[in-house]
Parts: C-alpha cells; sequence; structure tokens
C-alpha cells in the first residue's frame, strides 16, 4: 500500500462539528486538514498539533498545550484585517487540540521564489505593501510575527493569476503585553534578523527585516543571504552585505533596490523607523511608475492609485492611505441609466465618482449634476440613526461612470490615519453642498 493511501485512510472523518474533506499540508508538529463548516456554510483549515509518540504524563500534557495555546490561540477572533488569516477557534481536545482558521485556496508566496516562476515586479512591490500594511496594523495590537517568510505568506489565487495574499501561522508571535514567560530566538534562519538571532529585545523592526528578506527572495529568486551550513549563514547574517538587486535582476529601480536593503541592515535603527514609511516606500515605487508592467493583466492596481490621485475627494490622502483605499474599495461600473439609490430605499455604503457622472432627481425634478471626484451616499453612512438612512433622491448615471465604494464594514478594515482622511473630506463636501445651496437661494450669508 502507497504512502499516500495509508495517510488518506489515517484522515479523521470528523473534528469536533467539523467534517474533514482533506489533508493541506502537514509539519512535524502539526498537520493542516480541510474540514467543512456546515453551521456557517464554509470551508475552513484545521491545524492539529501532533501529540508525542508516547503516552503524555500530566507534566508533559501542561507544556504541550502551553506551547499549542500561549500563541495562535490566545488571538482566537482578534486579528480583523483582510491580509492577516482569521483564527476562528481553539479547541483544547486533549487527544487532538486544534485550531480553526479561514480557509485560503491556493498556494504560498513560496512558489514563486524559484527563478523560473519569479512574479513580475509591479506585483511584488504590491505584495509587500499589503503585507507592510498587515504587520503595522499586527504591530499595532501589539504584537510581534516573528516569523514572516514565503511560506507563511497565502496566496490567493485567481487560476494561474496570484490575486490577494494574507500572512498566516503566529505560533511564533510574541506579545508584548503578555506577562508570562515567551520563548525567544524563534522564526526562520534565513528570513531572520541579527537581533532576534542574537536573542535580544525586538520590536516590529526585525518583522520588516523579514519581509524585506522575503521581497529579496521575491525579486532575485534567492534569499539575501545562503550557506553551506547554518554556521556560515548565521555569519552572514551578522556581517555580510546582501548583494545589490539590481545586479540579480533586470528591471529593478534604484529606489527599491535601496528601501530592501536598508530594511536589511543590521542595526534597526539604520531601517525605516515605520511601517508607515516602509509602506511609503514601496507605494511610490508605483507611483512613479518606476518598475515595468510585466505580465499582470487587466486594470492595474497602480492605474487605479494614479486615477485617484487625480481626484479632489482623495487630495489630502497620502500614498499609503490611497493605496488603502486602493486595494480596499468595492470598484464598479455602471452603465447610463443605472440607478445608484432609488428614493426610500434604505442603505449605510456611499461612492465616490472615480469617472463618469449622475444626477439628482427628486420627485422627478432634477437637483443636481455630480462628476468625478465627489461624493454620493454619504449622508445615509453618516446618519446617527436608521430613519436617516432612506435615501431622499434618486441617482441615475447620466455619462458611464466608475466608482469606489465603501460600507461600514470596509471602512472600518482600514487604518485609523485613512479613515480620519475620509472625515475630512466628507466634512469638505458637506461644506460645499451647504455653499452653493445657499448660493442658489441667494441666501446673503456666505460659507467659506
Amino acid at each position: 500500500m502507497s504512502d499516500d493511501v495509508q495517510r488518506a485512510q489515517r484522515l479523521p472523518r470528523q473534528i469536533g462539528k467539523y467534517r474533514v474533506l482533506g489533508r493541506l499540508g502537514e509539519g512535524a508538529t502539526s498537520e493542516v486538514l480541510l474540514a467543512r463548516d456546515e453551521f456557517h456554510g464554509r470551508e475552513v483549515a484545521i491545524k492539529c498539533m501532533r501529540p508525542p509518540d508516547s503516552v503524555l504524563t500530566q507534566s508533559g500534557d501542561s507544556q504541550f498545550y502551553e506551547r499549542f495555546f500561549a500563541a495562535e490561540a490566545a488571538l482566537v477572533g482578534k486579528l480583523q484585517h483582510p491580509n492577516v488569516v482569521q483564527i476562528l477557534d481553539a479547541v483544547a481536545d486533549p487527544k487532538r487540540p486544534h485550531l480553526v482558521m479561514e480557509y485560503v485556496p491556493g498556494t504560498t508566496l513560496k512558489a514563486f521564489c524559484q527563478a523560473d516562476k519569479l512574479l513580475p515586479l509591479e506585483q511584488i512591490v504590491e505584495i509587500g505593501f499589503k503585507c507592510a500594511m498587515a504587520l503595522g496594523y499586527v504591530a499595532r495590537q501589539g504584537l510581534i510575527h516573528r516569523d514572516v517568510k514565503p511560506a507563511n505568506l497565502l496566496a490567493l489565487m485567481d487560476g494561474e493569476k496570484l490575486i490577494d495574499v494574507k500572512i498566516s501561522d503566529f505560533g511564533s508571535v510574541l506579545q508584548l503585553d503578555a506577562e508570562r514567560t515567551q520563548i525567544h530566538r524563534v522564526g526562520s534562519l534565513a528570513y531572520m534578523s541579527p537581533e532576534q538571532l542574537d536573542g535580544g529585545n525586538i520590536d516590529a523592526r526585525a518583522d520588516m527585516y523579514s519581509l524585506a528578506a522575503v521581497l529579496y527572495h521575491l525579486i532575485a529568486g534567492r534569499p539575501p543571504f545562503e550557506g553551506p551550513t547554518q554556521a556560515a549563514l548565521m555569519h552572514q547574517v551578522f556581517h555580510e552585505t546582501p548583494a545589490p538587486l539590481s545586479g540579480l535582476r533586470e528591471g529593478v529601480p534604484e529606489s527599491l533596490d535601496t528601501l530592501v536593503r536598508r530594511s536589511l541592515a543590521k542595526s534597526p535603527a539604520e531601517r525605516p523607523p515605520s511601517w508607515e514609511e516602509f509602506a511609503q516606500g514601496l507605494a511610490g515605487v508605483i507611483s512613479r511608475r518606476e518598475v515595468p508592467l510585466g505580465r499582470v493583466q487587466g486594470v492595474l492596481d497602480s492605474e487605479r492609485f494614479n486615477l485617484l490621485r487625480a481626484l479632489d475627494f482623495f487630495a489630502a490622502f497620502g500614498d499609503v492611505e490611497l493605496w488603502e483605499v486602493v486595494h480596499r474599495a468595492k470598484w464598479q461600473r455602471f452603465a447610463f441609466g443605472h440607478a445608484l439609490y432609488k428614493q426610500g430605499q434604505q442603505g449605510r455604503d456611499f461612492h465616490i465618482i472615480a469617472a463618469g457622472g449622475v444626477e439628482v432627481f427628486r420627485e422627478g425634478r432634477r437637483v443636481a449634476e455630480l462628476g468625478r471626484g465627489t461624493s454620493v451616499g454619504e449622508m445615509a453612512y453618516l446618519a446617527p440613526n436608521p430613519d436617516l438612512r432612506t435615501h431622499r433622491a434618486d441617482v441615475i448615471v447620466s455619462t458611464p461612470c466608475t466608482t469606489v465604494s465603501f460600507s461600514p464594514d470596509s471602512l472600518a478594515q482600514l487604518s485609523p490615519g485613512t479613515r480620519h482622511r475620509f472625515d475630512d473630506a466628507f466634512i469638505k463636501v458637506l461644506v460645499r453642498r451647504l455653499h452653493a445651496a445657499h448660493e442658489a437661494l441667494d441666501h446673503p450669508r456666505r460659507i467659506l
């Protein structure tokens, strides 16, 4: 009997309330199974910790469960970010302790680290931006991942096209405000910062080093350091400088090379001081169109970025904030005559017109015409009670348009700084409309 058949036969039919469908992967300490959550109508990934071969003693049990639940199990329901795998449940089953996680179909970024399978440069930069924003969110929760590597970055695929990325495996996470003793010097050697290898105190810049090492590998097809032995590799991490990326791959702009290698500095103080600055550097590479467009098909995120940059609504948004909007907004196209809103309809989503225009009708009479760069539906979103969320007019597409829309749930996923920019932009829109209304009524008071 083959090993594959034997392994399939060893799969349990059920784990708790979840029906097991297959095996996604396995390692020395755990295996990950695909299962069906019938209650929520979705597939989930279940990470099962392997028990030791021998019967566990009571003290062994305690240490075993402590290792398992100290990190990931403590984060159940706490990490809510589009580019972070959600941890849904943790079960302290004495025979099969397990975590239930969001299932991400696809592969990992490890598949794109080989020299013959490298991604276009622009896509690598966008992956880096998404990961930087996600790790910035993780850092704001008082957490350091400590094991950022290609195998822990899940690639969401649409056929052969990579469309998104999610950070997974928080088994080595460091909780800065935890009172219990935590294990240090964990992670993967090829992507581990010198201070992490040294076992000293670390901050978010250790994860920044690791992400930079991942980006280096994705760009060059090789990690920043390689050695025949662990000792040789550690010597390079501590003492050598990675080769310039511009000499390893055609088309790498100097700004990207500088940012990645600066983030691989031996001293944390020499790296970018914050995730925001790191992300700003990546966003600049795209906004200045310093990388070739590669093989990416369809509308590029960089094109959307430049479209938003030209709109009045987003005039005060920085590059990092604009990239958040690019990746978190719902982009929609509407034909002539389509009703964005109908009088009497309720809702809390709003649209910002990126191209084209709409007309506003009240009781069949046209009262306004709105074009690119303005918003519609924001009053229903901002309304303090449900009665005020009913649309008072019909909003009809007058010129085929493209809109950027958000709901309260999707807006809540943005960073605090980006949400603040939205608040400021809405205030400016409302002031302009009040001013226009006063002008139309020949009101003597001017609102400036």
